[in-house]
């Protein structure tokens, strides 16, 4: 919005900072934070007087997390806002890219916000059935995979970009869209599976965002991606200003989340974060340094897999609990060491996946 200040500048003068993305995204992210701070405590106090018990507890939890019971639930509600707010402000408003993301990241929130809202109300752990929320995930992926895909180059349109390889693309054709189902919604759903513990799927998400975004604003410039040596996808950078509110946004939620935690993001934000994540990847033809820079992610979401598939072939598990970070608090990890030991390969990952820029 406040992109057309810029053209008051007449080739000139301070006005003429709008036009760079780095100030916009730097704008974006400053004024998600303090949004953050601003509308903490007041959620926080108005979700624990509407939730009263808070989010339901597991009982085949880990024994620790009985202590976090009536603890509100739905904080991804704050970084959504900051998110939304600082996005329409300072991003330019003509740029199919950005609001195809942010159609992704509300989509998912009211998936989350729905299961959320059934948790809180039944106080049970099952929420809206898993099938529903599949089903309504592939649908806004597969809209999102076909909008995204026509909005790019022709000569990109329908293509699997491969890390690594210089001018390589493959022709998807028809299987692009499920493809993008795919990434968007494996994307959201691994990042739901992750957020188990105190601080622990906020972090590698601001990480992996702050990741695609420095490539999408790469991918986005002509002569950073002939330099390069990447597909350039023209528009691509303004999401860097979305990923700059994100991380703004994250970080205020971060200040209530840290250990011991005064408020979950809960699926409201795990959701749309994940979802965020994959329609990025998916846009700036990443999907695969995804894979990488959220690895994490992945780690968590296979153990899920393994562990299901395994107990149902053999009645016998391969985890002590799965997601894998609950294994590590069965095996007597403290769930800060948990935490910040996943924070650190998050960021390592992240520095393989920038790695593939150069390394080609």
């Amino acid at each position: 919005m406040l992109y057309w200040l810029s053209e008051l500048a007449h080739g000139g003068g301070i006005f003429n900072l709008f036009r760079y993305i780095t100030f916009r995204a730097g704008g974006a992210f400053f004024t998600a934070l303090i949004f953050g701070f601003l509308f903490g405590r007041p959620l926080i106090d108005f979700l624990r007087a509407r939730q009263k018990k808070g989010q339901p507890i597991r009982s085949d939890g880990p024994q620790s997390h009985f202590s976090k019971a009536g603890t509100p639930t739905m904080g991804g509600m704050l970084i959504l806002g900051a998110l939304v707010v600082s996005t329409l402000l300072w991003a330019r408003l003509d740029n199919v890219y950005v609001w195809l993301v942010l159609m992704v990241t509300l989509g998912f929130a009211a998936i989350g916000f729905a299961d959320d809202w059934k948790k809180v109300t039944k106080q049970n752990t099952k929420g809206v059935s898993s099938r529903v929320r599949f089903l309504l995930g592939l649908l806004f992926a597969a809209v999102a995979g076909y909008l995204t895909a026509h909005a790019q180059p022709a000569e990109l349109t329908d293509t699997l970009a491969l890390p690594f390889f210089k001018t390589v693309l493959i022709q998807m054709g028809y299987f692009f869209v499920p493809f993008a189902m795919l990434v968007i919604v494996g994307a959201a759903n691994a990042v739901n599976l992750t957020d188990g513990l105190d601080g622990l799927a906020i972090m590698p998400a601001m990480i992996a965002a702050g990741t695609l975004g420095l490539i999408a604003y790469v991918v986005g410039n002509y002569n950073y991606a002939t330099y390069l040596d990447l597909h350039f996808v023209p528009g691509t950078g303004e999401l860097l200003i979305f990923v700059s509110a994100l991380i703004g946004g994250g970080l205020g939620f971060l200040w209530y989340n840290a250990p011991p935690a005064a408020v979950f993001m809960g699926d409201t934000g795990s959701l749309a974060l994940g979802g965020a994540l994959g329609a990025i990847a998916v846009a700036i033809k990443h999907e695969i340094v995804l894979a990488i820079v959220g690895g994490l992610f992945v780690v968590e979401a296979l153990s899920v897999i393994i562990q299901v598939a395994y107990f149902k072939r053999t009645g016998k598990r391969v985890f002590l609990m799965a997601p894998i970070h609950h294994h590590f608090e069965k095996k007597g990890w403290a769930e800060p060491q948990i935490v910040i030991r996943f924070w650190i390969i998050s960021l390592i990952l992240a520095l393989i996946g920038l790695a593939t820029l150069k390394l080609r």
